[in-house]
């Protein structure tokens, strides 16, 4: 008998936060006159993906019930030195990033050691690591800026020649576009072969042709975008593709993988994933090695970002970080969220940096208001459990 289609709570989830990213767009540009301009929607992008990078493997650190409060530090560590090896020590940035990835592993092997190993609480180990590598950092280059100028690196991080052009970027939208129509029919079919209604069919193609508007519209809106007397439009960033391609891969170990199944069985009840035999401490100790690998990524987009590595890099960026995978509906009780929701977390947060900016609020401001929708934020996500039934503990 095939079983009665309701809309899941992850649709409305996500939905909602779709939402309330246009709503913000739809206030800020009221307000400002400039936020959905390609420059402020290119600069947007651009920003979002090194936290973005970060949140999709976070997100998977904290569904298992731990916390990394260091990889804000990590980066600063990681960026710093793949800078000092380009600049000081002549290093091409290919041998460079390898030593900075060497570096982040080591780091994560030994956190995720103390933590899985030994069973150290993982916000004390983080919380160390969060003083500790930021000295490091400090220690690296002496506290000097590390300037970096390889044409080929900087491209990484965005900039005058760090996009991948107008052309390129509307053949990845539409790509992009028929991937998602053939994804949609595939679901359905599947559902009729395992006995379920799929949605409404016309819910299924509003909700497809909306993702594919979106995505041919971030494509023009990129493309508008010129800098100086260039004769064309940027286009896609290269860290917004870097950012896209970390999260189908963290997506694919989640959806497709034991691995991902494992975390999530972790973080639902890790005395039961133990009992039915499930190797708790390698899954944790790979998961601390799978957030090491991308904030090695994130510290070259972000030195190429900035043409230089300096001790400062990625500071705060954990509040960042974990903001984005609870707004995201990542539950800090653990066993719960996905990586798609740290997409829009982190676009959450990066709507509001820039709205705030674009309206000339003080810092100090931004702060307190970044810091109080985190615990809206929360809050939302006990209300929205209790009132959807999903498992709040």
């Amino acid at each position: 008998m095939l079983k009665q289609f309701q809309i899941s709570s992850l649709d409305l989830r996500l939905s909602i936060m779709a939402g309330v990213l246009l709503l913000m767009a739809g206030v800020f540009q009221s307000l400002s006159g400039q936020f959905i301009s390609a420059e402020n929607l290119y600069n947007i992008a651009q920003q979002t993906a090194v936290v973005g990078i970060i949140a999709a493997a976070m997100a998977l650190v904290i569904v298992a019930r731990q916390i990394d409060l260091s990889v804000g530090s990590a980066l600063g560590l990681v960026g710093v030195l793949i800078a000092w090896l380009m600049y000081t020590k002549g290093w091409h940035w290919v041998p460079a990033s390898l030593a900075g990835l060497a570096v982040a592993l080591a780091v994560g092997l030994y956190q995720g050691w103390l933590v899985a190993g030994l069973g150290v609480a993982s916000f004390v180990v983080t919380l160390g690591g969060l003083m500790s590598l930021r000295g490091a950092a400090f220690l690296v280059a002496s506290g000097k800026t590390q300037p970096v100028t390889d044409p080929v690196f900087l491209m990484l991080g965005g900039g005058l020649d760090g996009a991948v052009g107008p052309l390129p970027s509307l053949l990845l939208a539409l790509a992009l576009s028929a991937w998602l129509t053939w994804r949609m029919l595939q679901r359905r079919r599947q559902q009729r072969t395992h006995g379920l209604v799929p949605r409404p069919l016309w819910f299924d193609v509003v909700v497809t042709l909306l993702l594919c508007a979106a995505a041919i519209g971030f494509a023009v809106a990129m493309n508008a975008y010129r800098i100086g007397d260039k004769p064309q439009g940027q286009g896609i960033p290269v860290p917004v593709l870097v950012w896209a391609v970390v999260v189908m891969v963290v997506s694919f170990l989640v959806n497709r993988t034991r691995f991902g199944r494992y975390v999530y069985a972790i973080g639902g009840n890790p005395e039961a994933a133990l009992l039915v035999g499930i190797p708790v401490r390698r899954v944790m100790l790979q998961l601390f090695m799978l957030l090491a690998a991308l904030v090695t990524v994130a510290a070259i987009v972000a030195v190429a970002r900035l043409n230089a590595g300096t001790n400062s890099l990625g500071t705060n960026q954990e509040l960042y970080v974990i903001a984005a995978a609870v707004i995201g509906g990542v539950a800090l009780s653990g066993g719960s969220g996905t990586v798609l929701g740290t997409v829009l977390g982190a676009l959450v947060i990066q709507f509001l940096e820039s709205g705030l900016l674009l309206l000339d609020v003080d810092i100090g401001w931004r702060m307190v208001i970044v810091g109080q929708v985190l615990i809206a934020a929360v809050v939302f996500d006990v209300l929205y459990r209790r009132a959807t039934g999903e498992r709040l503990a």
